[in-house]
């Protein structure tokens, strides 16, 4: 099933400001620049295996800034991450502060408002009760983790942030039994600030010697299919492997905002007409004009890559 890629409007006070195209360091919750990104590994919660989520869908039940369809007539969903708060949980993020090339653990919780508790329920979308998105403000680094999550409700997960400056955390669940939320933080990271200069929107993106190509086009107000085709050494790879259920994982940020939207593609592996590459779909919308970023996960040998974009949605 078709998602669509929902950005709604949202009036950001902040510059649209863009870092170079920065990519993903290879440790364990390591953030880490570079002109293409070094592999980063799969990480692991703390709870069993269990159900996953629906591809195609957004996070499976609910996560829906942004995943439901947008009829005619009807206002368009409050993109996800703006809030701190939202739908009676608060992201509660215990280390507000890092230090630029310093690991440390990044540590937080998901507090039900009514109860002033930590969550310890939650269902699993996508293989993993929770996504962990940390991206600067500037969006030169991105990092999609898995953190684990303690007894009592708390979540770690070891991060080196390169770069000073501000940051903004994500938090993509779904509470047991109830609706899928994105909440966001802020994240200061400490040390010389040196602003990145703004990358150029480009349909080709180059990572760990592999190539990937965008195709298609962003248009505000209209569903349209956004193509990624990825290629090594020149040839096609048509043996992508599933990860996280899927054959590729697609977040958007909005530039200014920072608004999120975690997609995935067009169906699913094993549903008996998707195939494992090279190309991976998505339906997508964007709602208003302005710069956004893509960053593709997949998976191929083992290891998982991620390719960034840049692209702009004219008027």
């Amino acid at each position: 099933m078709n998602t669509g890629l929902r950005i709604a409007a949202y009036t950001a006070a902040l510059a649209a400001t863009f870092g170079t195209a920065y990519a993903v360091g290879g440790g364990v919750g390591e953030i880490a620049p570079g002109p293409a990104s070094a592999a980063h590994q799969e990480h692991t919660d703390a709870s069993p295996a269990g159900r996953g989520g629906a591809h195609g869908q957004g996070h499976g039940k609910g996560h829906g800034q942004g995943h439901e369809q947008v009829h005619e007539g009807a206002e368009p969903a409050r993109p996800g991450g703006l809030q701190i708060s939202e739908g009676g949980y608060t992201l509660d993020l215990k280390t507000p502060r890092l230090t630029a090339g310093e690991r440390a653990d990044l540590r937080f919780a998901i507090v039900q408002d009514t109860t002033g508790r930590p969550v310890t329920a939650y269902d699993r979308e996508h293989e993993k009760e929770l996504h962990l998105i940390v991206a600067s403000r500037d969006l030169a680094t991105f990092r999609h983790l898995h953190p684990t999550r303690a007894a009592d409700g708390t979540w770690s997960t070891p991060v080196e942030p390169p770069e000073a400056g501000g940051y903004r955390v994500f938090a993509d669940f779904a509470p047991k039994g109830g609706e899928g939320l994105t909440l966001g933080a802020d994240l200061a990271v400490s040390g010389a600030y040196e602003p990145a200069e703004p990358p150029a929107p480009d349909t080709t993106a180059r990572v760990d010697g592999y190539e990937v190509g965008l195709g298609g086009a962003l248009t505000p107000g209209e569903d349209g299919e956004l193509t990624l085709t990825v290629s090594r050494h020149g040839r096609p790879v048509r043996d992508l492997q599933p990860y996280l259920g899927a054959y590729g994982h697609l977040v958007a940020l909005r530039s200014g905002d920072l608004a999120y939207l975690h997609v995935h593609p067009n169906g699913e592996p094993g549903d008996g007409s998707t195939k494992p590459g090279p190309t991976i779909s998505f339906t997508a919308t964007a709602p208003s004009p302005g710069t956004y970023r893509l960053f593709l996960d997949f998976k191929h040998q083992g290891r998982v890559h991620t390719a960034a974009f840049t692209v702009h949605v004219p008027r």
